[in-house]
C-alpha cells in the first residue's frame, strides 16, 4: 500500500472547512454583494484548509472563469505533511442565489490522490449528465435526451412522466427544455448551482432524477467526487463557447468529443467531499444564526467505503472568535 495515499478519513477535516465557509458567507444572503460573499467564504476556506495534514495542490479553483476572490488554480494549501492531493474547492457553488436570498446555496470542497483530478484549465463549461444509483449504467451522453430520459425511467421503474429533471435557466438550453417538454418529463429549472444539482439526483429525498445540461466544468468534477461514494453517475463533455475557444482548446490537446466519464473526472476511489449549506435547499439547510451562535448543516461522503454522513454542528461565536481569525 501506498504510505502517502489519502486512506485515512479526512472527510470530516474537510467538514471544517467547508463550515467555515459557510458560516461566513452566510452573513452576505440577500444582501446583493457576490463579491463581498466570496471574498468571505476565500478567506475562511483558506485559513481552515491550511489546517488540514495534507500536503494540496489546488486543481479546480472556482473563481477562474469570472474574475471572482479565488482559491486559485495551483496555490499549495494544507499543513505540508502526508498525503499528497489534489483539491478541488467551490467555496460558494451559487453566489447568486445567496446574494439575492434564493436556495441552494452551498460551501464545497474535495480532495483525491495527485494526479488524479481532470484539470480542465481555462476551459470551464461542459455539457453534462448525471444520475443516482439506481439509473447508474444506463445514460450516454452521445444519446439524444429522449433516449437518455427513457432509459432512466426505466431503470427507475417509473413512467417517463414521472421523471423529474434539473436544469440550469439558460438560454443555451432552450432546445433542450423542448425536447424533455416533448418527451413528457418534468423540468425543475434552476438559476445557478448545479453541484447541489448533480448531489440530489443521488439523494433519494430530493426528488430530482437526472441533471441534464451544461454548466462549470468545475462543478463537474466536484459533483464526479461525490457522486462516486453516493454511487451515482456523472458524464461530460467539454463545451466550447466560440470557435475560437474551440480551437484553442483542440491546440492545446483538449478533446471536446471525448465523452468524460468518472474516472477521468477523478480515476481514483479514494476521494473525499464535503458540502455545508448557505441558504436552505432540497439537499441541505441553510446556516442558521442565533443569539451567540449558529448551525449548519453539511453532508461529508468517503468514496472507498462509500460512506455518507449527515453533519448537524452548532457553533459558538464567542468561542470561535478567541481562537480563530476568521470573521464569522
Amino acid at each position: 500500500m501506498d504510505n502517502n495515499a489519502p486512506t485515512r478519513n479526512l472527510a470530516l477535516e474537510l467538514a471544517r472547512v467547508t463550515e467555515a465557509a459557510a458560516l461566513a458567507a452566510g452573513r452576505f444572503m440577500g444582501r446583493g454583494d457576490k463579491e463581498a460573499a466570496d471574498a468571505a467564504a476565500v478567506n475562511a476556506m483558506r485559513m481552515v484548509l491550511q489546517t488540514v495534514d495534507i500536503n494540496g495542490v489546488i486543481v479546480i479553483g472556482e473563481g477562474e472563469k469570472d474574475h471572482a476572490p479565488m482559491l486559485y488554480n495551483g496555490e499549495i494549501v494544507g499543513n505540508g505533511s502526508a498525503p499528497d492531493v489534489d483539491v478541488a474547492v467551490d467555496p460558494i457553488d451559487g453566489t447568486r442565489p445567496l446574494a439575492f436570498g434564493r436556495t441552494n446555496s452551498l460551501a464545497t470542497v474535495a480532495i483525491a490522490p495527485r494526479g488524479t483530478m481532470f484539470n480542465p484549465g481555462p476551459f470551464v463549461y461542459m455539457n453534462k449528465l448525471a444520475v443516482g444509483p439506481e439509473a447508474k449504467g444506463r445514460i450516454n451522453i452521445e444519446n439524444s435526451i429522449t433516449e437518455n430520459l427513457r432509459a432512466i425511467a426505466k431503470a427507475k421503474r417509473k413512467e417517463i412522466d414521472d421523471i423529474t429533471t434539473i436544469i440550469l435557466d439558460r438560454p443555451r438550453h432552450d432546445a433542450m427544455i423542448a425536447e424533455i417538454r416533448k418527451v413528457g418529463a418534468r423540468i425543475r429549472i434552476i438559476p445557478d448551482g448545479d453541484v447541489a444539482a448533480a448531489l440530489m439526483t443521488a439523494w433519494p429525498d430530493s426528488g430530482v432524477d437526472v441533471l441534464i445540461g451544461i454548466g462549470g466544468t468545475p462543478e463537474g468534477v466536484l459533483a464526479a467526487c461525490a457522486l462516486r461514494a453516493m454511487g451515482g453517475e456523472i458524464q461530460g463533455k467539454l463545451f466550447a463557447r466560440d470557435e475560437d475557444e474551440l480551437r484553442r482548446g483542440r491546440e492545446a490537446g483538449y478533446d471536446f468529443d471525448k465523452i468524460l466519464t468518472m474516472d477521468d473526472l477523478v480515476s481514483s476511489e479514494d476521494v473525499f467531499f464535503a458540502a455545508t449549506g448557505i441558504t436552505d435547499g432540497e439537499l441541505l439547510h441553510g446556516v442558521r444564526y442565533f443569539g451567540d451562535g449558529a448551525k449548519t448543516d453539511s453532508l461529508v461522503v468517503r468514496g472507498l467505503t462509500g460512506t455518507v454522513r449527515q453533519i448537524t454542528a452548532t457553533h459558538r461565536m464567542d468561542k470561535l472568535h478567541q481562537l480563530s481569525a476568521i470573521k464569522y
